[in-house]
């Protein structure tokens, strides 16, 4: 059941996709393609609560084929400012919101 779900889900979003295919920007049409979250692990190197970003260092994000790299992540949960400090090792799944990558969960890796 659990497999068909994701087939459902899936459809839905290629179905949007082509929809309105060339309104999307590159990133969002990968990830209207993806019907599971993938985590990625990365490190906090910069917490700025005023502008709501983190910058992480992260490994390949597969879910929107990104490479590892250093950048800043827009957040909607503020919890995040105080559960998280720089230096930690998390691990964290993004979405896209305007055109813009959000963490969409974050935790502490193991």
């Amino acid at each position: 059941m659990k497999h068909f779900r994701y087939w459902v889900i899936a459809l839905a979003f290629t179905s949007t996709a082509w929809a309105h295919e060339g309104t999307h920007s590159a990133i969002e049409t990968h990830a209207h393609h993806e019907a599971h979250v993938d985590w990625t692990r990365g490190k906090i190197v910069k917490i700025d609560a005023e502008k709501a970003i983190i910058v992480l260092k992260h490994q390949r994000i597969k879910s929107i084929d990104m490479d590892a790299m250093t950048m800043p992540f827009k957040v909607e949960d503020q919890t995040m400012f105080a559960r998280f400090k720089v230096g930690a090792a998390v691990r964290f799944t993004v979405k896209v919101v305007n055109d813009h990558l959000v963490i969409a969960a974050m935790e502490k890796a193991k």
